[in-house]
């Protein structure tokens, strides 16, 4: 038994065709399909809903579902709106240089080119409010191998002291 892919990642979007607008038309993603029904499959409940997906991979897709009797949607108050998003990857630092100039130019704020030593990224908001990311891999394969031989002691150590282990982040070392 293997996972070897998502199939898809889900979240929420308020406006189906903004959300495809933004994700197709800006970014390039190809809008592969949409389902759209009034109840839940595996459920049962009534909820009017679309289902739109993205291609990310060879069926493997970024998805969101359009709610519109649901209540507005919220974020978790609880935690901080950097951690959860979504992280898109393309080939070349020039590419993730294009894609800031692009959105930039679309009115969008775009924190970065930020270097987290293995990837070097930016971040904006998609039309929904999530954080999202494209970047490029940029490490050493010495320093992925290190943090690959160590991301068991890494992690243990983690979970005793709550701080970061020397020798385990990923920032260029100065």
């Amino acid at each position: 038994m293997a996972i070897n892919c998502f199939s898809h990642v889900a979240f929420r979007c308020r406006d189906a065709k903004e959300t495809v607008d933004f994700y197709s038309g800006l970014l390039g993603l190809r809008y592969h399909f949409g389902v759209a029904a009034d109840t839940v499959a595996s459920t049962g409940e009534h909820s009017p809903h679309i289902h739109i997906f993205f291609e990310v991979a060879p069926n493997s897709y970024l998805a969101f579902f359009e709610l519109p009797e649901a209540p507005e949607m919220q974020f978790d108050p609880n935690t901080p709106r950097w951690v959860q998003h979504t992280a898109l990857t393309v080939p070349t630092e020039a590419e993730v240089l294009t894609y800031k100039k692009r959105l930039e130019t679309a009115g969008i704020e775009v924190v970065g080119v930020t270097d987290h030593g293995l990837f070097k990224s930016i971040y904006f908001f998609d039309p929904n409010g999530y954080r999202t990311e494209i970047t490029c891999e940029t490490f050493d394969p010495k320093t992925l191998k290190h943090l690959e031989d160590n991301a068991w002691r890494y992690l243990e150590e983690w979970t005793r002291t709550k701080r970061a282990p020397e020798g385990m982040t990923m920032l260029p070392q100065h």
